[in-house]
């Protein structure tokens, strides 16, 4: 199993979400929890033709961070 950084953004009327080491795959989704669960699904899919296409296969290297900016 591999651990993918994911970045969520809230779109308004739903959610959407990208994993910045998986390029090409995006999801959204009602929620925060269906749109995660989405994309994991779609990334695991989005491997899975890879392999079968012969590509490389994404190497995690993102990482995520929360900043405090004075206001």
């Amino acid at each position: 199993m591999t651990e993918f950084t994911i970045v969520i953004e809230d779109a308004g009327a739903n959610y959407a979400a990208y994993a910045p080491d998986v390029p090409g795959c995006i999801a959204t989704g009602a929620s925060v929890a269906e749109v995660t669960a989405t994309l994991r699904d779609a990334s695991a899919e989005h491997i899975e033709i890879l392999r079968g296409m012969g590509e490389d296969i994404p190497v995690p290297h993102s990482h995520a961070a929360v900043i405090h900016v004075a206001s």
